[in-house]
């Protein structure tokens, strides 16, 4: 039983409370107007429940392109950041050697700095690079800052793994694969099926970034950032953002329950 000393101020509350809904209450608007039966804007109150907006949303050839798009981009980024970070973290974990700290920090740059610059510096080595905008250039874009994803599950994973288990197998005359096969990668799996989820997220919604990589190309969420200027398809735009939010949550939600609790474990990373 807890007292009433031990509850937050009625303040402090209502502040959390308030700043609750002003994240979620936007996304319940899109909800609930996915299903409104008027298709045009946002009146209120809806006009009638209907399901006409989702088979009609699915017929559209430029939603699958789009979806279809974001799907590949999101697999392949996400497949270069698990290599890339993975590899990053073997590398960084344990060993001390000059400009280690520098290293980790330009690992970590691409996600900290704001979309914007990390776009525009794409953008400028690419064109210096003669490499035309299109799928390949979104997808290095979006594996440079899934990277620091991965990177930060598996190297919090590898410090938790006692050295002495990778010892022992070498000792046993073990190779470098044999070990990590047998070995380390029992105890990072979760770690790298987690962050390849958040990764595989975070790539799937990206637009910031997309937008100065894209080309011609038009993903998911540039579809929906152009759908912003024709009113009248208000009803589908909702529906697609409602698929987005729920493509993009389920990784999410996978990575928190797969990952739970394993900050308790010692010696072991599972």
């Amino acid at each position: 039983m807890h007292s009433d000393q031990d509850r937050a101020p009625l303040w402090l509350r209502l502040l959390a409370y308030g700043g609750i809904g002003f994240l979620f209450l936007p996304i319940a608007v899109i909800i609930i107007y996915a299903f409104n039966a008027e298709s045009a804007g946002y009146s209120f109150p809806p006009k009638g429940f209907t399901l006409a907006w989702f088979p009609a949303a699915f017929a559209r050839d430029d939603v699958l392109a789009a979806i279809g798009l974001s799907l590949q981009l999101a697999l392949l980024a996400t497949v270069l950041a698990l290599v890339l970070g993975t590899l990053a973290a073997a590398a960084l974990y344990r060993r001390e050697f000059f400009g280690k700290d520098a290293i980790t920090m330009m690992l970590i740059l691409p996600i900290a700095l704001p979309g914007i610059i990390t776009g525009i510096a794409l953008l400028s080595a690419f064109r210096l690079a003669e490499i035309p905008s299109g799928f390949w250039t979104i997808a290095v874009g979006h594996a440079t800052f899934c990277v620091v994803v991965i990177y930060n599950n598996v190297i919090a994973r590898f410090r938790r793994i006692s050295y002495s288990l990778v010892e022992a197998s070498q000792d046993l005359g073990a190779d470098v694969f044999q070990t990590f096969r047998y070995v380390v990668l029992p105890q990072i799996a979760t770690a790298l099926l987690a962050g390849g989820m958040l990764a595989f997220a975070l790539s799937f919604d990206e637009i910031i970034v997309t937008t100065f990589t894209a080309g011609n190309e038009t993903t998911l969420p540039i579809w929906m950032l152009n759908q912003l200027t024709r009113p009248r398809d208000v009803p589908i735009t909702n529906v697609v953002a409602m698929t987005v939010m729920l493509i993009t949550a389920l990784p999410i939600l996978a990575a928190y329950y797969l990952t739970r609790g394993t900050e308790d474990i010692a010696g072991s990373g599972k």
